[in-house]
């Protein structure tokens, strides 16, 4: 029994089958006539017969059909036509190329309207719809349309052109992304594409920290290391959603930390985007996304407010990777070989063609199960394969999406962000290693050296530590252990992990060569930690009768 979405698919397949072979038929015999009339103007001042006419008209058609079918330039030329299965989305040109760039020089044709009004509408009639597990895959294509779209209205010299192109942009990107829509209160969008895109300040970039009242304790942390003991001068956004999220109390106090550069600049991102399919106020992590998304910044640098850095974060902006593609990314720890499969699994369901830096992966090439470390991204959003993807990113964090696949398949947030750059084909980067350590040095009960803490590690493209997630807190998952601070001395990468049983229990990582800090290195977290606690006074006052108990 054949089911709906078979027929459905027969219905896509055979609409793009008859939309090229009408275009192809209809570019030849407009070639033919032209040819034709070529060679009539070309002989009539001879005086030819109407007879002899004719006989050139159908040697002009021979000619040309004999030149379409055998001319080696026709052969080798990139712009053949695809036809994809609409099922399994696998291209059946055997001799296609997959490039995710967009041509420059192209522009769009106006006879290529009705085509463009036809798949905009499709894509508006047959939106993405739940069950989401499949339709990941399915997304990022669509998505890979917009983008050429945006592009190609970018590009066009002609105004009819652009505003066909435009219009249908708008129209898809909010039937693919509705948090696109204006929140409640505000005038609706009717460009809500260009209108995001005219918010972000050309040229600009700065560091943007997501926080709330449970996490500000660690964003005045990680404000007052930026400042006053890396002397970083870019400015700082942070985002929040809701005065539920992050009181006006509370902003006022964050903002009194930073005693040099420019204030801090604050986002409720209800603002920005419509909350009704996100809940962002009750999301946790994924409020990331849209922070990144909806910032005034170019180029940004997202840090989770507990991240801890040993550099200025203006080195991410120049790090060779970021510079390259746009998008810098870190990895998690190698850890649980064959241990998901299902997730695994999943990837590969919705993953046809991997990119070069996907195929350098181990959790895609070896089934290892964690890939992504979020507590840091770097983007650069003038790039549009960055800023499309990032759609993808925040859609996989909306909330339907979240609570049915993503937060359920993955751990929170931090896989979206390679998978949407991937489904959607934009160029990245992960970081040379997979997650390090920074702690304190210890003994195995076979004499090894092992690095043991609570937090992972990452370095520069020099291998020099560059970040760490988790706090400058010793361990801040214990209560006990709230207000202990104790400075690193050691770091390992790319050994074996010892996992702790528990979040709250420590790790190690042994088996490799156990690096003490650089003084350098050393002084800059014995400072940090000494205006943390200035900083927790002046963000938890405690009171005098507090002190004499």
């Amino acid at each position: 029994m054949l089911t709906a979405d078979f027929l459905h698919n027969i219905r896509v397949s055979l609409y793009f089958t008859v939309n090229v072979f009408i275009r192809q038929f209809l570019i030849y015999v407009d070639s033919t006539r032209r040819l034709s009339r070529a060679m009539i103007s070309l002989l009539a001042p001879r005086g030819l017969r109407p007879a002899w006419i004719g006989i050139t008209a159908v040697a002009a058609a021979a000619v040309l059909t004999l030149f379409f079918l055998y001319s080696p330039r026709l052969q080798t030329t990139t712009s053949r036509v695809v036809v994809p299965d609409p099922v399994n989305h696998i291209v059946t040109d055997p001799t296609y190329m997959v490039d995710n760039s967009t041509n420059t020089d192209a522009s769009p044709v106006i006879t290529d309207a009705t085509l463009i009004e036809h798949l905009a509408q499709y894509f508006i009639d047959y939106p993405i719809h739940p069950p989401y597990k499949e339709r990941f895959g399915e997304l990022g294509q669509r998505s890979r349309v917009l983008r050429d779209w945006i592009t190609l209205a970018d590009q066009s010299a002609d105004s009819t052109s652009k505003s066909l192109l435009v219009n249908a942009t708008e129209r898809v990107a909010l039937s693919l992304y509705p948090f696109l829509k204006s929140p409640k209160g505000r005038n609706a969008a009717h460009k809500p594409v260009g209108d995001l895109r005219a918010s972000f300040e050309p040229g600009s970039a700065g560091v943007v920290i997501p926080t709330s009242n449970h996490t500000l304790r660690f964003a005045a942390h990680l404000v007052g290391t930026l400042r006053s003991v890396l002397k970083s001068t870019l400015p700082i956004q942070i985002i929040y959603a809701g005065d539920e999220d992050l009181g006006p109390d509370d902003r006022a106090r964050l903002s009194s930390t930073v005693e040099s550069g420019p204030p801090l600049e604050f986002l409720d991102i209800l603002t920005v985007f419509d909350d009704s399919t996100l809940q962002l106020q009750t999301g946790g992590w994924a409020i990331k996304a849209f922070a990144a998304l909806g910032s005034r910044f170019e180029r940004l640098i997202l840090a989770d407010a507990d991240a801890v850095f040993f550099q200025p974060p203006e080195v991410l902006l120049e790090h060779e990777a970021f510079v390259r593609t746009g998008a810098l990314l870190f990895h998690d720890r190698l850890l649980w070989q064959n241990v998901f499969p299902e997730r695994n699994e999943w990837y590969r369901s919705q993953i046809r063609q991997p990119s070069p830096a996907l195929d350098k992966s181990l959790v895609w090439t070896e089934d290892y199960a964690e890939e992504g470390d979020s507590g840091l991204v770097v983007l650069d959003k003038s790039r549009m394969d960055i800023l499309v993807a990032l759609l993808h990113i925040c859609w996989q964090n909306s909330y339907d999406v979240r609570e049915e696949v993503t937060y359920k398949i993955t751990y929170g947030d931090k896989e979206t962000w390679w998978l949407g750059l991937e489904l959607t084909g934009a160029s990245y980067e992960f970081s040379g290693h997979y997650g390090g350590i920074v702690g304190w040095d210890q003994v195995d009960s076979r004499g090894r050296q092992k690095v043991c803490s609570f937090v992972i590690a990452h370095v520069d493209a020099k291998d020099r530590l560059l970040w760490y997630n988790g706090s400058l807190l010793k361990n801040k998952r214990k209560s006990s252990m709230k207000n202990e601070y104790e400075a690193p001395t050691h770091w390992m990468i790319d050994a074996e992990w010892e996992k702790g049983a528990r979040k709250e229990d420590m790790s190690c990582m042994k088996g490799g060569e156990a690096r003490n800090l650089t003084e350098h290195e050393f002084d800059i977290m014995e400072r940090s930690i000494e205006l943390a606690k200035i900083l927790d006074a002046m963000i938890y006052p405690i009171s005098e009768n507090t002190k004499k108990a």
